[in-house]
């Protein structure tokens, strides 16, 4: 008898699951690496942002009379003296009207026109992360050169861009635990309909002494079959996806804008996308079996 369970198997190669599965794994393989990639880029664009907004400053003077020249400027050139001499300021740049001007030509236009606007004089300082200044005393030394001068250390504007990038990290995170539990759940009705469709044949192999555990076996061996070929297309249909969306994000070139491109183990976790598709069916059928045939008289 041992001999005819070791070669009685479960006939699923044209069942239902084999039409379906594979499909359905795919489009969830798809959108969790979507999701996934999404997750990793969020992360690394905070990461881009904390690194260039980090030990930054911002002094912002009220715009100087027309026709004065920075170089000239003696409150402008105070402030940077100041800045220059303060403790934990590592380098201190003044920005001159034409800098200025071509950070506003993008949204303003034309630079000659952006030259007859008041602007404000900017001086971007770089600090020493380890032992930074007292912003406190040095926006009260600044006003006290230049009334109405405004030091900015961005971390509000920096705080909301974390926030924001957080957001899209847990959205992610939310999007591939609702496709894993909705894949699972794909799985056992698919699995259900196997069952459905094989009674006679399970029947049969419990008359002659199979074990549940045995039927099991055959089912989440064909699950594993079909889930890693569904994961395979799903992740294989997921890579042009994201190479169009690189391509698309490199011809806008904007600092602002997210670096799709992904290490070498960000890339290894996409891969293992559809070995953990093959996994998580897997073992949905095997439960699913034991659970179903347990309920059996």
């Amino acid at each position: 008898m041992s001999r005819g369970r070791r070669r009685q198997a479960v006939p699923l190669d044209h069942d239902a699951s084999g039409r379906y599965l594979p499909l359905l794994v795919a489009i969830m393989v798809y959108l969790a690496a979507l999701a996934l990639a999404g997750a990793m880029v969020a992360n690394k664009l905070a990461a881009r942002w904390d690194r260039g907004l980090a030990g930054a400053l911002t002094v912002q003077l009220p715009p100087a009379a027309a026709g004065s020249e920075d170089s000239a400027d003696p409150v402008l050139q105070g402030v940077a003296d100041l800045l220059t001499e303060t403790e934990g300021v590592v380098s201190v740049e003044v920005m001159h009207t034409g800098a200025i001007a071509a950070l506003l030509e993008p949204w303003l236009g034309d630079t000659a026109l952006i030259g007859d606007l008041p602007l404000p004089r900017l001086i971007a300082v770089t600090v020493d992360p380890q032992a930074p200044p007292d912003l406190t005393a040095l926006r009260r030394a600044v006003l006290a050169i230049a009334p109405g001068s405004l030091v900015d250390d961005h971390q509000r504007w920096l705080s909301h861009l974390l926030d924001l990038a957080r957001a899209v990290e847990i959205m992610a995170a939310v999007v591939v635990a609702l496709v894993v539990l909705a894949a699972a759940i794909m799985v056992a009705f698919v699995t259900r309909m196997g069952l459905a469709a094989h009674d006679q044949a399970i029947e049969l192999l419990h008359l002659i002494g199979a074990q549940d555990s045995y039927v099991a076996r055959q089912f989440q061996n064909h699950s594993l079959s079909l889930g890693l070929r569904g994961g395979l297309i799903g992740l294989l249909c997921a890579l042009p996806t994201l190479y169009l969306a690189r391509y698309l994000l490199e011809r806008v070139q904007s600092d602002l804008l997210p670096d799709l491109s992904l290490r070498p183990y960000e890339w290894s976790l996409l891969v293992l996308l559809p070995v953990a598709s093959a996994l998580v069916t897997m073992v949905t059928a095997r439960i699913t079996v034991l659970r179903t045939l347990a309920r059996l008289p």
